[in-house]
């Protein structure tokens, strides 16, 4: 998969995992995993699929009606290729944290509601329910941020308020931050992120 990856200064801390919403790359993140932690590994990556053009993690059959065959099988490619990274680029398999926006965070939820132990913890910037229906791992403990938006046209608070419940049903420990806004990424939310990771990690 095509990534970028920035060794961080201090080693005992998280490596963090990218994942951009559609028509992202993997440089957009970049910034926002720095704002979070500006020690940290930045394992930023670009998802495998075009749609007209824009990268994107899995395909959808519109919008937000997701491919799940597709999801489940690029879920399994983004974990082989994190398992990977973590053997090239020498960091701990085992304190990763994946940060996502929209199609990336969604894949990241993905990744928890498919695989045990893939991830120590996720910030999830206006992700939906990826599959429901589903069995999923037991994760006691493993801290989650949500941030949402009540105004999101994209993303409707149900979806939000589902995501939480199903997780924190899971033994994750979930955080949903609100605001006022729509799908946009706000300073306000990047901020709520970073204290939720300083007082988690």
């Amino acid at each position: 998969m095509k990534h970028v990856f920035y060794k961080g200064e201090d080693l005992t801390r998280p490596t963090l995992l990218l994942l951009h919403g559609t028509g992202g790359n993997e440089h957009d993140l970049v910034p926002l995993g720095k704002e979070i932690d500006g020690k940290a590994n930045i394992l930023s990556v670009r998802g495998n699929i075009s749609e007209n053009g824009m990268p994107r993690f899995f395909k959808r059959l519109a919008a937000g009606v997701f491919d799940i065959e597709d999801l489940i099988f690029q879920t399994e490619e983004l974990k082989k290729f994190v398992d990977e990274a973590a053997e090239n680029y020498q960091f701990d398999r085992n304190n990763v944290i994946a940060i996502g926006y929209s199609n990336g965070a969604n894949i990241a939820a993905n990744l928890l509601f498919q695989y045990e132990h893939v991830l120590k913890g996720a910030i999830l910037h206006h992700p939906m329910v990826p599959r429901r229906g589903v069995e999923i791992p037991s994760f006691p403990k493993s801290p989650v941020f949500i941030g949402a938006g009540k105004n999101d046209q994209m993303c409707p608070v149900t979806e939000s308020e589902e995501l939480h419940d199903l997780l924190a049903q899971a033994g994750a420990e979930v955080e949903l931050y609100w605001h006022s806004y729509g799908h946009q990424l706000t300073q306000d939310e990047v901020q709520a992120a970073k204290a939720w990771y300083n007082k988690n990690f």
